[in-house]
C-alpha cells in the first residue's frame, strides 16, 4: 500500500500514521507513510495529499514542500498553522492548507482545566512538599464562584467552557475576534477586553496566533487584570509579552499557568522557570491518548472528501 508504484494513476497521499492503522480509508487513493524521517517514502513530486507529521517541528514539516510540485492538499494535525502559512505562497496554484480544528479540543480543554485547578489549589506547592517529605496544609482559592474569561472562543474555547460548567463558576465570559451569539450565550469582541478584564478572576487564552493576537497580552492588558488573578495560556507563547508577564509575576500581583511560552522551548535558566506564582508545562495541550483516534478520524474524513472531490474541512489558505 505504501510502495511507490511510479505507473499508478491514483492520487498519492502521504500520511503521518500508517495507513493500515486507519480504518475506512477511501480505495481510490494510493498511500505512503512518512513520520518525518530522513528518507522520503516516494518521490515528493507525486504527492497530492500531504498529511504533516505531528510535533516534528517546522524544519521537518516543511522539508518536502519545495519538491511537492503536484500537491493539492496540505493537512496539518494542529489547530495553529502559523509556521505553515508562509509556505502557502510557494505551493502550486490551488493547493489548500487545512488545519485540524476540533482535533485537539478535548485534550487542550482538559489541560486548561487542569492548569486552572492546579494553580488555584497550589498543587505544585504540595508536590514540592511531598518531595521534601513535609506536611504543609494551606487554605487556597477554589474555582467555584470565580469569574472566568475565555479569550479565543473557537472550538477549543467552547470545549473549555463545557468543562467549566460543573465547577460552579460565578460566570464564564467569552471573547473572540468578532461578536456573535454562541450556544451558551453572547461572545464579546476583542475590543471589549479593557472593560471585561478587571472583573475576571481567571483569564484563559485559547486564541490562534495571528498578527492581531501577537503580543495581545501586553503591559496594558495585564495591568487591567485584577490583583491575584490567574492567567492561563494554552494558545501560543507569542500571544503574551513575556517581559511584561515576568514583571507582574515578580511583583506577586498575578499568577500564571503556561503550556506555551515565548521563547519555546523555554531554555534552561530562563527567568520564567523560577518566577513566583507560575506553573509551566511543555506544550502538552494536544499530545494525549485523545489525539490518535481523533487524528485518524480527521484524516479519514478529509481523504474521503478529497477522493470524492467534495469540499474539504478547515481550509485556512489557498495558493494563488
Amino acid at each position: 500500500m505504501s510502495a511507490d508504484h511510479s505507473g499508478s494513476q491514483r492520487p498519492l497521499a502521504w500520511l503521518p500514521i500508517r495507513p493500515e492503522e486507519i480504518d475506512g480509508l477511501p480505495e481510490g487513493l494510493e498511500y505512503a507513510y512518512w513520520d518525518g524521517g530522513p528518507d522520503f517514502p516516494t518521490d515528493p513530486a507525486r504527492c497530492a495529499f500531504y498529511g504533516i507529521p505531528y510535533m516534528k517541528g517546522a524544519a521537518v514539516e516543511t522539508r518536502p514542500l519545495p519538491a511537492m510540485t503536484g500537491v493539492r492538499v496540505v493537512q496539518a494535525l494542529t489547530a495553529g498553522v502559523d509556521d505553515l502559512l508562509p509556505e502557502v505562497g510557494r505551493l502550486p496554484s490551488g493547493a489548500r492548507l487545512c488545519n485540524a480544528r476540533g482535533l485537539h479540543d478535548a485534550s487542550t480543554a482538559e489541560l486548561a482545566l487542569t492548569l486552572v485547578l492546579a494553580s488555584l489549589r497550589d498543587v505544585p506547592g504540595f508536590v514540592r512538599a511531598q518531595d521534601a517529605g513535609e506536611w504543609r496544609p494551606s487554605f487556597r482559592p477554589a474555582l467555584a464562584d470565580k469569574s472566568v474569561l475565555v479569550v479565543g472562543y473557537g472550538s477549543i474555547g467552547a470545549a473549555i467552557e463545557d468543562r467549566l460548567v460543573p465547577f460552579e463558576c460565578a460566570r464564564v465570559v467569552r471573547v473572540a475576534r468578532s461578536p456573535r451569539t454562541a450556544a451558551r450565550g453572547p461572545v464579546h469582541p476583542v475590543t471589549a477586553l479593557p472593560e471585561l478584564l478587571p472583573d475576571a478572576d481567571v483569564v484563559i487564552l485559547a486564541t490562534p496566533l495571528t498578527p492581531e493576537t501577537t503580543g495581545l497580552v501586553d503591559t496594558a492588558f495585564l495591568a487591567r487584570m485584577k490583583d491575584g488573578a490567574l492567567l492561563v495560556n494554552v494558545a501560543r507563547g507569542k500571544v503574551v509579552d513575556t517581559e511584561a508577564l515576568l514583571a507582574e509575576l515578580e511583583s506577586g500581583r498575578l499568577l500564571a499557568a503556561l503550556d506555551v511560552t515565548d521563547p519555546e522551548p523555554l531554555p534552561a535558566g530562563h527567568p520564567l522557570w523560577k518566577a513566583p506564582g507560575v506553573l509551566v508545562t511543555p506544550h502538552v495541550g494536544g499530545p494525549s491518548s485523545a489525539f490518535l483516534p481523533r487524528a485518524k478520524a480527521l484524516l479519514r474524513d478529509q481523504l474521503t472528501r478529497f477522493a470524492r472531490d467534495e469540499p474539504l474541512r478547515n481550509v485556512v489558505a489557498t495558493a494563488v
